[in-house]
Formats: C-alpha cells, sequence, structure tokens
C-alpha cells in the first residue's frame, strides 16, 4: 500500500510538468518506484527514501503529494526550473535530513511546517525568487548544520529563534554554515546568532543590516569566514576581531564604519581576505598587519586613511592584492612592496603619492594589474617596468611622469589595456596592440606622445625609440644644468607676484606654479609662452572658448600644445590696487596656494601680464552643478548616489578649510555656481576670489560678499565673518543639490519653523522629481542630508555644528 501511495504520487507529480520533463521521466511507470526510475532511489524496506533528480531541466512545481512519500531522507532536485512555492507538505516529511532546492525559480514564503522537520540537517534555498521573512519555526530544526537562503528577496529581521531556542541548533553546538546574503534583511544582526559558538561560515552581505559594531563580534572560536559587507553597519570596527585565531576571512566592506583599523587585528593570524574598502575610517594601517604573514588580499580602498604605506606590510610575502586606492595616503611610496613576489594586483590610485615609481616594482614578477593613477608621481616610466611579462593591465593616468615610454615596453605583449593620460610623456608609442589601438583618451594631454593613433601627430621620419632615448638624455642634462636657476627663479616670482606689485615701467609677465614643480617642464620653463600659449590657444580670449562667467572675471577653455588642457579665468581688469577684482585675485592665490584637497580645484599657476591677469586651474570637465541642475538631461545623469557623494565632498572641503588650514579659511561664497563636477561627478568647490583667512588676533570685519540665496542673515547686521557662514551656505547647497532647485522659500516658511521636523516634512514631494524615488540604503543618506543641512540653516550661528561634525554626521546617516 506505502509503495502503490508513493508510485501515484510521484507519477502525479510526473504528469503536472511539461513535455520535455516528462521525456526526460520517461523511465517513471508502473507502479514500483524501485525498479530503476530514473533519480529515484528506496530503502531496505522498498519505500522511496531518496530522489535525486538534479540537472534534469524540469519545469513545473512541487506537487503537496510531495508529502505522501513519508520516509524520504533526501531531496535533491537543484538547478532545475521549478517555479511556484513550497509546498507546505513538505513538513510531513519527518525523516527528511538532506533538502537541497537550490537553483531554481521557486517562490512564495518558506513554509512555516519546516519546523517540524527535527532530522534536517542541511536545507538549500538560495538562488531562487523566495520572499517574505525567515519564519521564526526554522529555529526549532534542532538537527540544522548547512542553512543556505542567499540569492532571494527574502526581507524583514533575522529571527531571534535562529540560535536561541531551548536545545537550539547553536546551543547544540552543530550550526556551522549560515548564508543569507543578497537578500533584503533589515535591523540588527540577531545575538543569538553573534553567540552561536559552533558557526563556521557566515555571510550576511548585500542585505540592509543596521547595528553599531564598536562591540558587536561573533562568538568565533570555530569561526572561519564571515562577510558582512554592503550594509549599513556604523561605528567603530572592534579590536576583539583579533581574538578570532581560526578566521581566514573577514569582509566587512562598502558600509560606514569609522574609527581606525584596530592593531588588535594583527593578532588573527590565519587571516587570508581583509576587506574593509568603502568605509570611513581614518588613520594609519597599522603596522601590526605585517604579522597576517598568510594573508593573501588586504583591500582597504575607499576610506580616509593616511599617512604611507608601512614598511612592515612587505612582510607579507603571500599577498596576491593589495587595494589601497581613494584614500589620503601620502609621501614616498614604500620601495619594499616590491619584495612581494606572489602580487598579481597592486591599485595605489587616487592618493598623494609623491616622487618616482620604485624601480623595485619590476620584482613583482607576476603581477598582472598596475593602477598608480591620480596621484603625483613624477619622473620618468622606469624601464624595468617592461619585464612585467604577465602584466595586462597598467594606468599611470594623471600624473607628472615625464620623458619617453621605455623601448623595453616593446616586449610587453600580456598588455592589453593601458591608460597614460595626463602627464607629460613625449616621444613615440611602443609597438605593441596595447599602445597601437589604445583610445586617444588613453593618451591625450601628453607633451608630445606621437605615432598612427587617431588625435596624435605622427612621429617624425627619422624619429626611433633608440633616437628619443639619446634626445631625452641630452634634455635630462639641459634641465638638470638650468635647475638651480629655474628654482631661484620660482622663489623670486613668488615673493614679487605675491605682492601683485605691477612696475609702470615694465611689460614683463610674472609666472609662479605654486603646487605642481613640474608645470615648468611642461611649460618649457618659460612665464611669457605659458603666456603666449593660452593667448593662442584661446584665440586672444575668443568667445567661442568661454565656458563661464563670473563676478570678477571669465573663464575659458584652453588645450595647450603639449596636450595639457586647463581652465583660464582671465579678470575683467586691474586699474589700480585697490579694486575688487585685484583683492579677489589676491584671495584667489593666496588660499589656493596654501591647500590640496580632492575636493578643492586645483590652480596650476597665475600670470600678471600688461595686459591680462591670469589665473591657470586643473579644467573641471562637468562645470558647474547650477548648470547642471538646469538642463534636465544633465540633472537626470546626476542621480542619487551621486548627489549624496557631492554633498559629501563638498563637506569634507569645508571641513578641512576651517580645521586642517592654519590660520583657518573660510570661503564665503559657496553655492551651486561655485562647485564643479569632473567626469567622475566628483565635486571640487572653486572661486576663492572671496576667501578670507581668519586671523584669532582680530575681529574678521570683512565687507559683504557671497552671493544672494546663500548668505547667512546675520551677515545683513553684522561683518564678522567666521566658519558658521559657510555652514550656513552649506546647508543652502545641500538641499539645493537633493531638492533639484534652489529651496528658495522653502526654507524660511518651513524648514526654518519651531514645529519643524523631518519626520512630518513631505520629503518625496521636495525631492527632484526628475529622478525615480531614491532606493535603500541611498534613501536613508537623503533624510540624513536634509536633518543635518536644516541645523547647518539656524538663524542662531552658534546652534549651527561645525562642518567637523557635519562631516561625522554624514558618516553615519542611520544613527541620525
Amino acid at each position: 500500500m506505502q509503495r502503490e501511495s508513493e508510485a501515484n504520487a510521484l507519477l502525479n507529480w510526473k504528469a503536472s510538468l511539461d513535455n520535455q520533463s516528462q521525456v526526460s521521466l520517461s523511465s517513471w511507470y508502473g507502479n514500483n518506484p524501485c525498479s530503476n526510475w530514473v533519480g529515484i532511489h528506496c530503502d531496505e524496506s522498498k519505500s522511496v527514501s531518496n530522489i535525486s533528480l538534479r540537472d534534469m531541466g524540469l519545469r513545473g512545481r512541487i506537487p503537496p503529494t510531495i508529502g505522501n512519500l513519508s520516509n524520504l531522507q533526501e531531496l535533491y532536485l537543484y538547478n532545475n526550473t521549478l517555479s511556484s512555492s513550497i509546498p507546505d507538505e513538505v513538513g510531513k516529511l519527518y525523516s527528511l535530513t538532506h533538502m537541497q532546492l537550490s537553483h531554481n525559480n521557486l517562490s512564495g514564503s518558506i513554509p512555516l511546517s519546516i519546523g517540524n522537520l527535527s532530522n534536517l540537517q542541511e536545507l538549500y534555498l538560495y538562488n531562487n525568487t523566495l520572499s517574505s521573512s525567515i519564519p521564526d519555526e526554522v529555529g526549532k530544526v534542532y538537527s540544522l548544520i548547512h542553512m543556505q537562503l542567499e540569492h532571494n528577496n527574502l526581507s524583514g529581521s533575522i529571527p531571534l529563534s535562529i540560535g536561541h531556542l531551548p536545545h537550539n541548533i547553536c546551543l547544540g553546538g552543530k550550526l556551522t554554515n549560515f548564508s543569507a546574503d543578497n537578500n533584503n534583511f533589515t535591523g540588527p544582526i540577531p545575538k543569538s546568532l553573534k553567540n552561536c559558538s559552533s558557526l563556521i561560515r557566515v555571510r550576511l552581505d548585500q542585505n540592509q543590516l543596521t547595528e553599531n559594531m564598536t562591540q558587536c563580534t561573533f562568538e568565533c572560536p570555530n569561526l572561519d569566514y564571515i562577510d558582512l559587507s554592503d550594509n549599513n553597519l556604523y561605528g567603530n570596527l572592534s579590536p576583539n576581531w583579533g581574538k578570532c585565531y581560526k578566521l581566514t576571512s573577514l569582509k566587512i566592506c562598502d558600509n560606514n564604519l569609522s574609527g581606525v583599523i584596530p592593531q588588535e587585528l594583527g593578532e588573527a593570524t590565519n587571516l587570508r581576505e581583509l576587506h574593509l574598502s568603502s568605509n570611513h575610517l581614518i588613520g594609519q594601517i597599522p603596522k601590526e598587519l605585517g604579522k597576517l604573514t598568510l594573508l593573501i588580499k588586504l583591500l582597504i580602498s575607499s576610506n580616509f586613511l593616511s599617512g604611507n604605506v608601512p614598511i612592515e606590510i612587505a612582510s607579507l610575502r603571500d599577498l596576491r592584492n593589495l587595494a589601497l586606492a581613494e584614500n589620503d595616503f601620502s609621501g614616498f611610496i614604500t620601495k619594499q612592496l616590491g619584495s612581494l613576489p606572489n602580487l598579481l594586483e597592486l591599485n595605489l590610485s587616487y592618493n598623494k603619492f609623491v616622487g618616482h615609481i620604485p624601480v623595485e616594482f619590476g620584482k613583482f614578477k607576476q603581477l598582472q594589474s598596475l593602477d598608480l593613477s591620480k596621484n603625483f608621481f613624477a619622473g620618468k616610466i622606469p624601464f624595468i617596468l617592461g619585464k612585467l611579462k604577465y602584466l595586462e593591465t597598467l594606468n599611470l593616468s594623471h600624473n607628472n611622469l615625464s620623458g619617453t615610454i621605455p623601448s623595453d615596453f616593446d616586449d610587453m605583449l600580456s598588455l592589453t589595456n593601458v591608460d597614460i593620460s595626463y602627464n607629460q610623456l613625449e616621444g613615440p608609442l611602443p609597438n605593441i596592440p596595447a599602445f597601437q589601438k589604445a583610445s586617444i583618451n588613453a593618451l591625450r594631454n601628453n607633451k608630445g606622445l606621437c605615432g598612427k593613433i587617431s588625435g596624435l601627430e605622427p612621429c617624425p621620419p627619422t624619429s626611433s625609440r633608440k633616437y628619443h632615448h639619446h634626445q631625452n638624455t641630452k634634455v635630462i642634462v639641459l634641465v638638470l644644468s638650468i635647475s638651480l636657476s629655474i628654482l631661484l627663479l620660482m622663489l623670486l616670482v613668488f615673493f614679487i607676484s605675491s605682492r601683485l606689485h605691477r612696475s609702470a615701467t615694465t611689460n614683463e609677465n610674472q609666472v609662479v606654479e605654486p603646487q605642481n614643480q613640474n608645470l615648468f617642464a611642461i611649460w618649457s620653463y618659460d612665464g611669457k609662452m605659458v603666456y603666449e600659449n593660452i593667448i593662442d590657444a584661446t584665440e586672444d580670449f575668443d568667445n567661442k572658448y568661454l565656458i563661464g562667467v563670473g563676478g570678477c572675471g571669465s573663464v575659458y577653455r584652453a588645450e595647450l600644445p603639449y596636450g595639457e588642457v586647463v581652465a583660464v579665468k582671465k579678470l575683467h581688469s586691474i586699474p589700480n590696487e585697490e579694486s575688487c577684482v585685484l583683492k579677489a585675485f589676491q584671495s584667489e592665490i593666496k588660499a589656493l596656494t596654501k591647500i590640496r584637497h580632492r575636493n578643492i580645484v586645483k590652480l596650476y599657476g597665475f600670470c600678471s601680464h600688461s595686459l591680462h591677469s591670469i589665473l591657470v586651474y586643473d579644467l573641471v570637465e562637468r562645470g558647474s552643478i547650477d548648470k547642471i541642475l538646469q538642463n534636465d538631461a544633465h540633472a537626470n545623469e546626476f542621480h542619487w548616489k551621486r548627489r549624496v557623494n557631492v554633498v559629501k565632498g563638498v563637506a569634507n572641503a569645508l571641513s578641512y578649510m576651517h580645521h586642517d588650514c592654519s590660520p583657518p579659511i573660510i570661503h564665503r561664497d559657496i553655492s551651486s555656481k561655485n562647485v564643479l563636477l569632473d567626469l567622475d561627478y566628483e565635486a571640487h568647490v572653486s572661486d576663492f576670489g572671496t576667501a578670507k583667512f581668519l586671523n584669532p588676533d582680530s575681529s574678521n570685519l570683512t565687507s559683504f560678499a557671497g552671493t544672494y540665496g546663500y548668505v547667512a542673515p546675520e551677515l545683513a547686521y553684522t561683518m564678522e565673518v567666521n566658519e558658521k557662514c559657510d555652514v550656513y551656505s552649506f546647508g543652502v547647497f545641500a538641499l539645493e543639490v537633493i531638492f533639484g532647485k534652489h529651496p528658495g522659500e522653502i526654507i524660511s516658511s518651513t524648514m526654518l519653523s519651531s514645529s519643524f521636523g523631518v519626520n512630518n516634512f513631505p520629503v518625496n514631494d521636495n525631492l527632484d522629481q526628475r529622478l525615480p524615488h531614491p532606493m535603500k540604503p541611498t534613501d536613508k543618506e537623503i533624510i540624513s542630508i536634509l536633518r543635518i543641512a536644516t541645523s547647518c540653516l539656524r538663524e542662531n550661528p552658534h546652534s549651527r555644528p561645525t562642518m567637523e561634525c557635519v562631516v561625522k554626521e554624514l558618516l553615519i546617516p542611520n544613527a541620525a
């Protein structure tokens, strides 16, 4: 009778499947499932004990009659195209020990009846479209060892019942693997799960979990792998992670962690992978990480780490991937990094490293990817890099590299992707496909590269890589011979120009390059040539090169003969030394020669000429935010995540000016027209013509400055400037970015009301309607910006936060 019941259940299931599936199950006929039915196995009592139909291409649903297989112990249906929901009747399979339904199209919720399966050891439901929450009843499955729910649409909180019921799966010491990544779980990580001492592997990444990690660690005597990336976790990284002595992988990237990397992590000496990228970590890399001699991947990009790379990192002989990009590292690169024999990928981009590229990098015999872009490396490209025979990707763009590309690069046949743009390189390109087939964007803005690439000048017939090598040697000798006189000239001109005293009896040009010593190399160490090249590039400031007009001058785009593209501000006129234009000229130079920040526009130099006075900047390609917001197409490209990052970038720039500069610098004209976006939508604060240095020994009284609609209200009755003026302007700017237009009357009529609260403010009605409604977690960041911006607009300047506090608040939006 049992056999017939089981046969009917299976035959009914077969009949419900599509035709192709029925063909695959053609051996299912008669009333004896134990007689060579494909995928069916029976126990000694001739009852079905195992269904193994993985990778069969089955289409259809799991029928409720599955519950009739009362002696079933193993159910393997993964890698099919089964759909619909998991029937409640699976809860009748009391003998079931293994249920693997992964890689299907199952939907609906996890049935509560699963709590009846007290013998279940493996529950694999990953890669489906299951929704709703994990039922508390799962905590009753006391025998569970492996539970994998990743890649579904599950939501809600992870239930406390996992690892918390009497005689539960953790206290019984059985649950070793819990994976719930790539879902929509919210709330904190259950304490019961963190205290589950039997756990070996945990994956909760790519959810929306929220928790202060300062005191959050797992009971980890056996923990081998944990991934908490892509959540909303915040707070400091606990030093207790260093006590997880068996831990091989710790991944908490793409969160809102702050504070420093604890030196105690160096005690977790079994670590192979440490991923902390895309957080808000500060401080230096602790030298104690050099104890992690088994480390294979060290990924800590996109933070606010500073200082240099500790020499102890050279002890990580097994390291394959080292990613330190998008931080504030500075100084000369640690050349001992070249002693990492197994390194495959090295990314130091978007930092402030200076000096030469170490020749020791030529020891990376296995290296496949090298990215040194967006730094301040100077000098020649070391010829030894041409010996990296496995290198596939090389990015040296946006540095100050000069000279020719070494002839050794002709042998780099493995190279497929290259970018050397925005340097001072010259001469012919290497004769390999990576260079010969490169786009002009990967080569542009150099001093004199030549070749058969569209957009480059062809090389002279007599030129060869050998010829250019000898010519460059002569150039180096020439540059060395005049370097002392150039240095003296720079110091003298800077002194004279800072006074901006122009004699009535001379028409000589005065040029200074305060931030980038190699600009003289780009412009042939000749101030007159600089000026003449700008005149030629703009056709004597023809309007067709005009890209902006301000109160003190007009801005032009100039492409110089050496490939460098710059923005040139020509002041309207300087009739006498008391004019406001002259004061703006002085303020701009004084401010931008003292500050350097990734979110502040870079000043290359300035010329005081008898006809024109000009300032030369790095070109910020997308232009001002006010123009972007006025254009619907451009505004749509300026999506929510980019807008959030822009607000954070401007906040960081102002915090740097107010709190890290001595004396502090007040911008006095923060507005959407004075914040520029580059091609990567990174913000750059510009126009320091009204900037003021705060004097601690004076009252700091000044004349009125700023843009109507952004100026702090107290400046209507007092001329005393302080950092709270910028804070107010920042508040207006932040609202403008998320509203898509100047907040105008909303500020005075609603936000400054004593009854105003973010919770009762119609946020959705005021967000830029040209963009779709922001998704999680960006929506929370926007609410945080709204709350912070409102606090910046308080009428009493003493009640406004400092920009330092604003930056900290923006780092942990969910705590606001």
